[in-house]
């Protein structure tokens, strides 16, 4: 039965590789989200991605590699890119990077462009299922596009349902933010998405200032730059400081409960990592609630802060569509 969860075991593991090799779709967990995974090779089975999520098709795909042995095949790697390889993979950190002439790698990732965006997942899963997979995985966040992201294997099943042949389920993934994404193509280094590593550890071991998407020239050459993503059906209100009580709350710090629709704290001690961690949930929780309206409390614009405010003000935006 297609979109059939099951354990992230290593039986299970060695028939969704296969799976991949045959030319079908699996999720998979991630220490970020959950991935929708195909065989990057394959433009016919990247496509199965594009029409599983209703993704626009000039939105690029992110592809996972084991680590630099398979990037060096995809992507041309700068001093800057093999500096930043080596502190942070296999880990949160997408690199958009120029494509190699002879990568095999289906230009439909790529969304026609000469880049490429490569990142090696920290997770036992992901890196066991890539190994069997013997190709370089293709792999979006496992939801609909602009929905919120899938945190929970049953939170893909509910937005992907049968256009997986299979959901890897490993529990909740541990950050639940998505990487971060930054540009290493031409002239100074460009943050394209903030993520779970903040922009701050990237500027330490590169030596120099990331620039921010605006100042760079807001050109859609990675994923997750759509200015309408991760959005719930309730409309969302950030910077809340009250809320009527028919509305839900996504609270941060110390704030106490007042009567609301549904009130969920993503972290009551001002922590910005569990914050992070429980964002997509909470929101999936509080749309449940029947709640038109969620509104959210301020978040501090620093470290991590910047990434979740990012996914919130997305989230808020008018919807785009495909």
């Amino acid at each position: 039965m297609l979109g059939r969860i099951v354990p992230a075991n290593k039986e299970w593991i060695a028939e969704a590789g296969q799976m991949i090799r045959a030319g079908a779709l699996v999720a998979f967990p991630t220490e970020t989200v959950y991935g929708l995974g195909a065989d990057a090779t394959n433009g016919e089975a990247v496509a199965r991605i594009f029409e599983a999520k209703g993704r626009p098709i000039f939105n690029p795909l992110i592809v996972h590699v084991l680590g630099l042995e398979q990037a060096l095949i995809i992507g041309v790697l700068s001093p800057a890119a093999r500096r930043l390889i080596e502190a942070f993979w296999p880990g949160p950190l997408t690199l958009v990077v120029p494509r190699t002439e002879t990568t095999d790698v289906s230009q439909l990732v790529s969304a026609g462009l000469p880049t490429v965006a490569l990142r090696s997942p920290d997770h036992p899963v992901a890196r066991a299922l890539l190994a069997e997979a013997h190709r370089p995985l293709a792999a979006p966040s496992a939801n609909r596009s602009g929905h919120v992201s899938a945190t929970r294997a049953e939170h893909v099943a509910a937005d992907i349902g049968g256009k997986a042949a299979l959901i890897l389920d490993d529990g909740p993934t541990k950050l639940g933010l998505e990487s971060t994404v930054v540009s290493l193509v031409d002239g100074a280094p460009v943050l394209l998405r903030p993520g779970a590593i903040p922009a701050e550890a990237i500027e330490e071991v590169i030596g120099e200032r990331l620039l921010r998407r605006e100042e760079a020239g807001d050109h859609l050459t990675s994923p997750g730059q759509l200015a309408s993503h991760y959005a719930p059906r309730a409309r969302l209100r950030l910077n809340a400081y009250e809320w009527k009580p028919s509305e839900a709350v996504m609270a941060f710090g110390a704030i106490s409960e007042q009567p609301a629709r549904a009130f969920v704290n993503i972290s009551e001690g001002g922590d910005l990592i569990e914050a992070a961690a429980n964002l997509f949930a909470t929101l999936r929780t509080l749309d449940a609630s029947g709640a038109d309206s969620i509104a959210v409390t301020p978040i501090p614009q620093k470290g991590l802060g910047e990434a979740i405010n990012d996914r919130l003000r997305r989230a808020a935006a008018p919807r785009e569509q495909p």
